[in-house]
């Protein structure tokens, strides 16, 4: 994985500017810590920071190559799943190559198919080729939006980076927010609406879309969508076609020239890729799989059985290392660490995120990556599987609003008196309303039915692309490639017309998964109830928040305190976060994690000092 950024001027000369994609550039150090690289052309300035897992010597960037008399030049941030079949047909056409990289496959792709080559591809990734006979840029983002891309347009200037914190290295880019990026943050976050990156005049190229640039033109286009179609098989064969897609991308994603491990929480999502993994590296002769997982000093005290965790980890983790036989590593998070994380998570985001859930997974991905550099994660099965709760209870199933995310007023109400008359309630009822007409529908469907179509498009659209930023983040700041298997969008189309009933099949959650994995995980994996990603429980974690909350609150320069009302939130602090009466967000973001968004919301505006407009 790497770290891509361009600059793009059709109508001035650019040559003198390098030190500006050079700034931008080492801002992704993290990013890409093996390389850096940068081209320069009157009318395109590009760079990448990279972080070697494939082809050492053969896969450096920017990558140039030339073709009759164009010349085509690649940033790319990404992993191709199917490099040797790309490989093939390109060798069939006459094509030749002087390396093993996917880079160069993709490349080559271009020169082949031109913007259709987006068609080919399975894999994470985000990349801009200029081809500079044409001065046209291309850029594209994978289907499920696995791997970022942002970018903005200042008069003639088209700038494009994999971070923001690239794109505000740019002197021409400024840290503004507006009414707009004020009702992102406290209306949807940590959630994003697809394209909007919060920042005024800054925007992201939502999943499944590309972008082509020349003198004419400047021309976004999705390229790919989910389609609505009868399921004709029955459940024998529905089970038996997913177990061999979710091996057969695990098995492909297993492919590096560099250490690749496995997160293992004992959960199914995690078990599953975990034992496939173990099987292939058993199969090929390549030793002990090393699994990682994550915990928090004194959880086991203080945790409380829930609805949304019914039990903790432990156990479980240890029951499938013995299974599989791996080498596996507990990672122990204790609470200073986790508070004192809070900020360095920001950092990596450029936003406030999902605050502790951020955090801890900041510091566990710093761990792995002193043994690792590629992990594979079980992200994804549940938006694709119907893994959640709100794919199931009758007041999700009939909320008006996303199932994850259902105190809108609430959230308004943290608004101070500056703010009382922004639209945030109708501007969060819009989005939901906007998502749910782009849900493709299917003739003859029932009313109940197409209901689970729509529950099925808000997570894959809204709630799994949080989850994916996330992930990416948190993994790319510590230099760790993490892949998700589950995200293949093979597995997508083909589950998205499996029937709910089906799906929901021995009346549990993800029941055909747990179905598709039988002969490959033991019985009491199988059976296990669904458990969120582990989040501390430890009081000292509530207390150590709320203090800091309170200087925040107590100091005249925070900058939160322009937005705010401060007696609302100083009864949320009071109460620890009860005064809010529901979850902010999702499973894990409850009384706690509230507390420390709003600790994350003013160290952001005070670190990246934000402008408000």
């Amino acid at each position: 994985m790497c770290g891509i950024v361009g600059w793009i001027n059709l109508e001035e000369n650019l040559t003198e500017k390098n030190i500006i994609i050079e700034n931008m550039t080492n801002t992704l150090v993290n990013r890409g810590p093996d390389g850096f690289g940068v081209y320069s052309s009157e009318n395109a300035l590009l760079g990448h920071r990279r972080l070697i897992v494939v082809d050492p010597e053969g896969g450096s960037q920017p990558m140039t190559r030339k073709v009759a008399d164009k010349t085509y030049t690649i940033v790319y941030n990404g992993e191709l799943y199917n490099t040797e079949e790309l490989r093939k047909k390109l060798l069939d056409k006459g094509y030749e190559f002087q390396s093993y990289s996917d880079t160069e496959v993709l490349l080559v792709s271009y020169i082949a198919w031109g913007k259709d080559c987006v068609e080919e591809l399975n894999g994470i990734y985000a990349f801009g080729i200029w081809d500079e006979a044409e001065k046209q840029l291309f850029i594209a983002r994978d289907r499920l939006g696995v791997k970022p891309l942002f970018y903005t347009e200042k008069g003639n200037n088209f700038i494009f980076a994999s971070e923001l914190k690239a794109l505000l290295q740019h002197p021409m880019v400024d840290p503004i927010i507006d009414e707009e990026g004020i009702m992102e943050i406290f209306g949807l976050g940590p959630a994003r609406s697809p394209g909007n990156a919060v920042f005024k005049d800054v925007y992201e190229i939502p999943p499944a879309h590309c972008l082509l640039l020349d003198k004419d033109r400047r021309k976004l286009k999705q390229y790919w969508q989910l389609e609505s179609q009868p399921h004709e098989e029955n459940l024998e064969t529905t089970i038996e076609h997913t177990k061999a897609l979710l091996v057969d991308a695990i098995e492909r994603q297993l492919v590096s020239d560099v250490p690749v491990c496995t997160f293992l929480s004992g959960g199914l999502d995690s078990s599953a890729i975990s034992a496939i993994a173990a099987n292939s590296f058993k199969r090929e002769g390549k030793g002990q799989l090393n699994t990682y997982s994550i915990d928090y000093v004194d959880n086991d005290i203080h945790f409380k059985p829930s609805e949304f965790q019914p039990n903790s980890d432990k156990v479980w983790i240890k029951k499938m290392t013995q299974f599989i036989n791996s080498n596996h590593h507990d990672m122990v998070i204790d609470t200073p660490q986790l508070v004192e994380a809070l900020d360095i998570a920001i950092k990596a985001n450029d936003l406030p995120g999902m605050a502790d859930v951020d955090s801890s997974l900041y510091l566990f991905c710093n761990a792995v990556r002193e043994n690792a550099t590629v992990a594979l994660s079980g992200e994804c099965a549940d938006e694709i599987f119907g893994g959640y709760p709100w794919f199931r209870r009758k007041e999700d199933l009939e909320a008006k609003t996303f199932p994850w995310s259902k105190a809108t007023a609430e959230r308004k109400s943290l608004l101070g008196t500056n703010y009382s008359k922004v639209p945030l309630e109708e501007y969060v009822a819009a989005k939901y309303e906007e998502t749910l007409k782009e849900v493709p529908r299917l003739s003859g469907e029932s009313k109940e039915i197409h209901r689970m179509r729509e529950i099925s498009y808000l997570n894959l659209k809204w709630f799994m692309i949080t989850l994916l930023n996330r992930k990416d983040r948190m993994s790319m700041a510590n230099g760790l490639e993490v892949r998700v298997p589950f995200a293949d969008h093979r597995i997508v189309e083909y589950a998205w017309n499996i029937p709910w009933e089906m799906k929901y099949c021995d009346n549990r959650e993800k029941g055909l998964l747990r179905r598709a994995l039988v002969g490959i995980l033991p019985t009491e994996i199988l059976e296990r109830k669904k458990s969120p990603y582990p989040k501390t429980h430890n009081p000292a974690y509530l207390s150590a928040v709320k203090r800091k909350m309170e200087i925040i609150l107590q100091d005249p320069t925070s900058p939160i305190l322009k937005i705010i009302n401060r007696s609302v939130i100083g009864d949320i602090v009071n109460t620890g976060g009860v005064a809010f009466g529901q979850p902010w967000f999702g499973q894990l973001m409850t009384g706690p994690q509230l507390l420390a968004y709003l600790i994350q919301i003013n160290y952001w505006m005070k670190e990246y000092k934000v402008q408000i407009q």
